[in-house]
Formats: structure tokens, sequence, C-alpha cells
């Protein structure tokens, strides 16, 4: 009997091409495999606000892990299937350790007791903004409802999801290393795989990780099989619970040296070519 294989790729730098978007090639192969059984999905760091719209062409038919793991989102039904949120009394230490590195992260949250909206609220305390911030608020600010300026509503820091602060490298590092030594939250830091000069910071709830997210969703599936697909290093953690670890050329050394398997880059269509040889073999 044909082993049940889940197909988990990365975005940005390995579904996505240098235009970060899913060639049409690539959502056709996507597309034609999902209707014929194959289970294909994405784990990413992107809220399903910005994921969703890059996959509109692909037929997906198993939930999408995104925000690294601390939820999951069905692409079919645009909802939100499961979130793990900060504790408030974590939450209120994580912003205050920020603060002392005079960082003001974006805070993510569902500004709601009550379930999970489809939509995540984004607060930025100070109305001040470096340009990487910028940037970042200014390619968003029509998908996500942010309040710049704002610190967080009293009933949004009952569900925070996730932290995020970009900045130059020097900046941002000092305060990753602190968090990472007092070990009270789960955390990935990096630099940008195009501009080593600009770091960013996720920090989500304890026992949060793409690694984590891929085993729940094995065991949701039914799976007997993972293969995964990376190029940065929040990927090497679901490399170590896959059966099959992939890297595309384009990724970083340490990712190469973690996979079991180097592809082509990802302007190559490269993933998707892959999983079609593997499913269809």
């Amino acid at each position: 009997m044909k082993a049940k294989t889940l197909y988990i790729s990365d975005l940005d730098g390995t579904l996505l091409n240098n235009d970060s978007v899913v060639s049409r090639h690539s959502a056709h192969i996507i597309s034609r495999l999902s209707e014929k059984g194959a289970m294909i999905t994405v784990a990413t760091a992107r809220t399903p606000a910005t994921a969703d719209i890059l996959l509109a062409d692909c037929k997906i038919n198993v939930p999408m892990i995104v925000v690294t793991g601390a939820a999951m989102w069905s692409h079919s039904e645009k909802r939100y299937i499961s979130a793990k949120t900060l504790e408030r009394s974590l939450l209120d230490t994580l912003l205050k350790e920020f603060d002392e590195y005079g960082i003001s992260p974006f805070v993510y949250s569902f500004d709601s007791k009550n379930g999970f909206p489809s939509l995540l609220d984004v607060y930025h305390k100070s109305p001040i903004m470096n340009p990487r911030e910028t940037d970042f608020f200014e390619n968003r600010k029509k998908l996500k409802k942010f309040f710049i300026g704002e610190d967080i509503s009293e009933k949004a820091r009952d569900n925070a999801l996730l932290l995020f602060a970009i900045g130059k490298t020097e900046s941002i590092m000092p305060v990753a290393d602190s968090l990472r030594s007092k070990n009270i939250c789960s955390m990935s830091a990096y630099p940008d795989i195009f501009d080593e000069s600009s770091s960013q910071i996720e920090v989500f709830a304890p026992g949060v990780s793409k690694a984590n997210a891929v085993l729940k969703l094995k065991e949701m599936t039914g799976a007997d099989r993972v293969v995964v697909f990376g190029d940065n290093l929040n990927d090497i953690s679901m490399m170590s619970v896959a059966d099959v670890a992939v890297a595309v050329e384009n990724a970083y050394p340490q990712v190469k040296e973690a996979a079991d398997i180097v592809i082509g880059r990802n302007t190559e269509d490269a993933v998707a070519k892959f999983i079609k040889e593997d499913f269809e073999k």
C-alpha cells in the first residue's frame, strides 16, 4: 500500500519565488496534485491575511500552519482551526523585556474572548517606527487592523498570539539573547535572508514551533510520512521531525546541512516539481 504522505513547505524563499509569489506553474502542479489526493500545505511565519492571498491560486485541502506554528488555518473554510496564545502574565513580562532594550514590538492579538476571529489586531505602542517597521506596516496596513501609537487593549491582552519586531541586527539580537537565556517563551530570531544587516524576532507561547505543529498536523491527517521543505533557520526545527527534510539550493548553509536532500532554487519551481515526482512514484 502506498504511504500516505503529508507535504509541508515553507513559503518565503522556498515555495515563493524572488518576487514573493507562487509561480503559475507551481500553483498548477499543487492544485492538480491536491485534486488527485495529495496532502500539500505550508508552514509559514506569515498570518493568514497574507498567506491566503499568496496561495489564492493553489488548491489546498490540508490546514495551513501559520504564525510559525502558533495557529492553524483552513484555507478552504477561511477560519482558524486552533491557536495557542500567551498567558497574560507572560505577555506583561515580555513587553517589559522589550521595553528595557528600547524596542516597541508589534503585538498580534485576537480581540475576542469567544473563539478566534479571522482577522488579528496589531498593536505598536510607540508612534515612531524605524524604516524597517515602516516598510512592514505600509505593506500590510490594508490587510490587518493596526493600532499605531496605542498600547494593547485590556481585552486583547488575554488573547495575544505573537510579539514581532524588526530592525537592525545589532538592536534585535541582544533582546533575543536575553529571552533565550531566560527560557520563558518560544522564540525565533534571524537575519533577513536578503539583507543580513536587518533581523527580526518572533516571540510565542512556550511550546510553539513549526516542529510541534508539524507533528500535530501529521496526527490530524493520519499521515504515515512527512516531507518538509525549507530555506531559513526557523525551518530547521520542522526538518528535525520530518521523515524527509528537503532544502532549496538558496537556503542557508545550516539548513542545507540539516536536510536529507537539496533540490533546485526557489526560482525554479523546485518544491512543486519535487512533490510531483515523489507523489507519482
